[in-house]
């Protein structure tokens, strides 16, 4: 008898937390379980922000941030196992840029308006979540939209033209499936610093499963498959706190920076990405347009995704001008066609050209900066900390900055950059102190 109540008693008392989850349950913020249909339910704040704003009264900021707080934890697509969350961030991009670039089609004034705006906003957007020091989807999701929506637009306006061939077709699509994949390979892991001293330790179940609570909290916007390795660096307070003396006071480790909150010594040029919330060894950039730190791993995987970018761009834009403008050259035709608004189907093919003569100059500008440090041997950390240090040589207005620390030659810094990540050394700056 006693043997057939224990287990009665221990699937009573795991039944809540054991109960599988329907594709349209989730929980919530708070803890509790919730339903998709539910989604416009129980929403004080909501219920406030709309009675404020048809009485024409003012909301507090705390009550804005509340409201999209709750917005962005109710948005969720069916799943299984559980309803999955949407970022809020990657949904502007899909209904704002076809309306506005159809809007800009109507006339010449107001594609200049349109055209001119959308950097603008894009800017304000960028130095918004960058002091706040919040990751984004917002970039990745206009960058990969952009991508599709004018190859969508090339396929049902400048194809049926009859001006470009099957193998021009064919080209241009390897390059935007290049593009795809070299973005992919710049998002795996940048070169996250681990702690080996650290992953050796054994941890109880009830440690493992607290650090996956907490993970989130503080590895935000990280890959899944490299949170495990981010929490792992997170060492106890009481074995850690002697750590930076000893350290500083080693001779031995001049190159080296203790990172207080990864709780590691740092090996040279590695840095913490505050938005990422962990170390990247040999740091470049956190980019927002792949939503990832440039580091050590994946610096070669950028530099490709940005060339074929910028090839696969100019030859889109190429094809198009060459079909709706035939008798002028491309530069030409990029200031002057007349009579392409006469036709809508002109005016849309003209105005995405544009949008992606303005982008194709930004990733240009970022290119050609990275060329130059790559050459030069400096990351744009480095770059950063000088101009703010005022150290190091400043060449053509600053453009060019050169610390001289890591200079060896034209030549053996690009042969450095070509091998990175091939022949991985264990520093010791790695381990504990």
């Amino acid at each position: 008898m006693k043997g057939s109540v224990k287990p009665v008693k221990k699937t009573k008392a795991e039944e809540p937390e054991l109960e599988p989850l329907c594709c349209c349950e989730y929980i919530d913020r708070n803890g509790e379980k919730n339903h998709v249909a539910a989604c416009l339910c129980d929403c004080q704040d909501l219920d406030e922000g709309c009675d404020r704003w048809i009485t024409c009264k003012s909301m507090q900021p705390e009550t804005c941030e509340k409201i999209m707080d709750t917005i962005s934890d109710r948005l969720r697509i069916p799943w299984l196992r559980g309803a999955k969350k949407v970022n809020i961030s990657i949904l502007p991009p899909l209904f704002l840029l076809p309306v506005f670039l159809r809007v800009a089609s109507w006339h010449f004034l107001l594609g200049v308006v349109v055209l001119t705006s959308l950097p603008m906003l894009a800017l304000w957007y960028y130095y918004l979540t960058h002091r706040r020091k919040e990751q984004t989807l917002f970039f990745l999701s206009l960058g990969l939209f952009s991508l599709g929506y004018m190859y969508y637009v090339f396929l049902q306006e400048v194809v049926p033209k009859g001006r470009v061939g099957p193998t021009r077709l064919a080209l241009l699509t390897c390059g935007l499936l290049l593009i795809l994949f070299a973005l992919y390979r710049a998002k795996k892991n940048p070169g996250y610093l681990r702690n080996p001293a650290h992953d050796d330790r054994a941890l109880s179940g009830s440690q493992v499963e607290c650090l996956n609570r907490k993970g989130p909290e503080k590895t935000k916007g990280l890959p899944s498959a490299d949170l495990s390795g981010s929490l792992n660096n997170r060492a106890p307070k009481d074995e850690t706190k002697d750590s930076p003396r000893t350290s500083a006071g080693s001779p031995a480790k001049g190159k080296e920076d203790w990172c207080a909150k990864c709780q590691l010594v740092r090996p040279a040029r590695a840095w913490h990405c505050r938005i990422c919330g962990i170390c990247v060894r040999r740091m470049d950039h956190h980019c927002v347009w792949i939503n990832s730190c440039v580091g050590e791993s994946n610096h070669q995987a950028f530099i490709l995704a940005l060339l074929v970018f910028l090839l696969t761009s100019v030859y889109g834009i190429t094809l198009t001008l060459d079909t709706i403008c035939t008798d002028r050259s491309v530069f030409t035709a990029l200031f002057y066609c007349p009579g392409v608004y006469a036709d809508y189907s002109s005016a849309l093919c003209f105005t995405c050209v544009w949008y992606s003569v303005i982008i194709t100059g930004s990733m240009a500008y970022i290119f050609l900066i990275q060329l130059i440090n790559i050459s030069y041997n400096v990351t744009e950390r480095e770059v950063q900390q000088a101009l703010r240090q005022r150290t190091g040589r400043r060449l053509l207005c600053g453009l060019i900055v050169d610390t001289g620390r890591y200079n060896r030659g034209f030549l053996r810094n690009w042969h450095q950059f070509s091998t990175l990540g091939v022949h991985p050394f264990h520093h010791p700056a790695e381990d504990i102190v």
